[in-house]
């Protein structure tokens, strides 16, 4: 009778062990999880620059606070300033420039350094080539359609995807001086026949009494008086949207329907261009090109370019730009009339 039960325990035993036997294999198979922020190499996974710039302990703080300060002042601007909320629509992001190697968002505006914004752009995503130094990509080069992919291409989930997790930033300037920098640049230069044609023998045409006919046929003698007035006319945006060039800001990148992390301004270029850079992490690998201009558009030049402009078309002037005014704090120049 013992017999029996000396078999059943030894066989019990038997199987136990090989459970235990299987149980090690098993567990010496299995591959160990690897702590969260690491790759399979074993090295940490580069932070995002969202995560960088709200972790908030990779960058000066002193230029941190400047732009939080930034973030806060659109914000409240734009409770206060704008109506009703609306959705976004692919139409409103093609002026949003992706960078998905980087996690990237970039909204261009035409005379705000966006020709030195896409060079740096081509040269992180590869669209460059080999071109490791921005300047020595050629500025038409950089414009063209296709070289960069912009958010208006992507799928609606998509979208979402990067507006919720890419760093957003936007570089803005002055208002009025940008203006001028946009009529000196398309309306000035001889080799912009393109603008004198498309723009300028229309404003010849609708504002100059008497015009000649070459003016009519070349639109190459628009003075800075007339532009004004082809801006401030009615029936200018009622025929089609502003060109990019003068179109403002708010209507090119839409900063309160789109919360921008990093609001940049041309005042402080470099400065705001190397924040950037440092939250991408890669501010060892490309550097922004510093302006070398001596041309470039300044308070003082528009001023000179307001002079003759009355202050009733400074005004609706104003009017038409204000929301940039508003949106960017800027103050109105003291040189307009107005007040």
């Amino acid at each position: 009778m013992r017999k029996p039960k000396v078999t059943r325990m030894g066989f019990a035993l038997c199987l136990g062990c090989f459970i235990m036997v299987i149980l090690y294999f098993n567990s010496s198979l299995k591959p160990a999880s690897e702590p969260v922020g690491e790759g399979s190499s074993g090295h940490k996974s580069r932070r995002s620059p969202l995560q960088t710039l709200y972790d908030g302990d990779q960058v000066e703080s002193a230029v941190q606070a400047i732009h939080q300060g930034r973030r806060e002042v659109l914000e409240e601007a734009c409770r206060s300033y704008t109506r009703k909320r609306r959705v976004l629509i692919p139409e409103d992001l093609k002026h949003v420039i992706v960078d998905d190697q980087h996690g990237l968002l970039y909204c261009y505006v035409p005379k705000v350094a966006c020709t030195n914004w896409k060079r740096v752009l081509m040269v992180l995503t590869g669209a460059a080539g080999s071109h490791r130094d921005p300047l020595a990509i050629p500025a038409n080069e950089a414009h063209i359609p296709g070289n960069l992919r912009t958010l208006s291409e992507y799928s609606t989930s998509q979208i979402n995807q990067r507006l919720r997790s890419y760093l957003k930033f936007v570089f803005v300037r002055e208002p009025f001086e940008r203006l001028v920098s946009a009529y000196r640049n398309k309306f000035t230069r001889s080799y912009n026949t393109a603008f004198h044609k498309r723009y300028g023998t229309k404003i010849v045409q609708r504002h100059r009494q008497d015009p000649q006919p070459e003016a009519l046929e070349k639109g190459n003698d628009v003075s800075f008086e007339e532009f004004v007035y082809y801006l401030v006319d009615p029936a200018t945006q009622r025929e089609e949207p502003f060109n990019e060039h003068w179109e403002r800001v708010h209507s090119l990148c839409h900063p309160c329907l789109i919360h921008y992390d990093v609001v940049g301004k041309y005042e402080t270029l470099e400065q705001d261009s190397r924040y950037v850079l440092q939250l991408a992490g890669v501010e060892d690998q490309v550097s922004f090109p510093a302006s070398s201009k001596s041309t470039r558009t300044t308070g003082d030049m528009a001023a000179q370019f307001f002079h003759n402009i009355s202050p009733f078309y400074q005004k609706k002037l104003y009017n038409l730009y204000r929301m940039d005014f508003l949106l960017f704090n800027y103050s109105i120049p003291a040189y307009l009339k107005f007040r």
